[in-house]
Parts: C-alpha cells; structure tokens; sequence
C-alpha cells in the first residue's frame, strides 16, 4: 500500500509538471508546427532518469521507496519517455545493442501503428 501511496504522489506532481510545462511551451512558441512541449518533456524526463540512475548507481543515494516515488511516479507521470530511454540505455550497456535497437524500432513503429489503427478505428465507427 506504501508504494501505491508513492506512485500516486509522484505521479500527481509529475503530470502536474508537465502539463505546466507542456502548456507554458505551447503558448510561448505560437505558430511552431513542432511539439516542443512534448519533445522538451520527453528530454527533460530523460535527463531527470539519467541524473537519478546515476547518483543512484554511483553513490547508492536512493531508498527503494525513492526510487519508486521518483522514477515510477514522479517521471512515470511526467513522461514514460523516461523509462523507455533508460531500459535502451542500459540494454545498451550491457552489450544488448541488437534488443536494444529492437525496442527502439518496434516501440516507436508499433506504438505510432496502434495510435493509427486506434483513431481510425474510432473515426469510422458509427455513431
């Protein structure tokens, strides 16, 4: 109960941030045909994974109930990006380029496949 209490904290203040964020962009930058918002977030939430798994890893500094108020709530509300960037990253350390390339071809193929076949499917359904 402990963790879900953490996740949900986290993931509050996370989606807080980056719709704060996302909407702050968006109106700054009238007129771009870019999604800076979304695009600034995935980055800002892979940095975010990167400086806590490091200082995680090299100096030990986060209890398991940090590491799941911050990385799976706090980033995992302000952009599952995050984890996505982690997991290649560290398949990546270990030598697993093949898989690791793999998930970065089959989640952004699959996903942008699925968010097509879902809308399509919506759009022509009757009502």
């Amino acid at each position: 109960m402990k963790a879900i209490m953490l996740v949900a904290l986290g993931g509050a203040v996370g989606s807080v941030a980056r719709f704060k964020i996302s909407t702050w962009l968006m109106h700054a930058a009238v007129g771009w045909k870019f999604p800076v918002g979304t695009f600034t977030v995935n980055v800002l939430g892979c940095l975010a994974a990167g400086i806590l798994a490091g200082l995680a890893e090299k100096h030990d500094l986060l209890s398991p109930d940090a590491r799941v108020l911050l990385f799976t709530g706090l980033l995992g509300g302000f952009t599952t990006f995050s984890a996505f960037g982690l997991e290649t990253v560290y398949l990546i350390r270990r030598g697993d380029l093949l898989i690791a390339f793999s998930n970065v071809a089959l989640s952004v193929a699959s996903g942008l496949l699925a968010l097509w076949l879902g809308l399509g499917a919506v759009l022509r359904w009757p009502d």
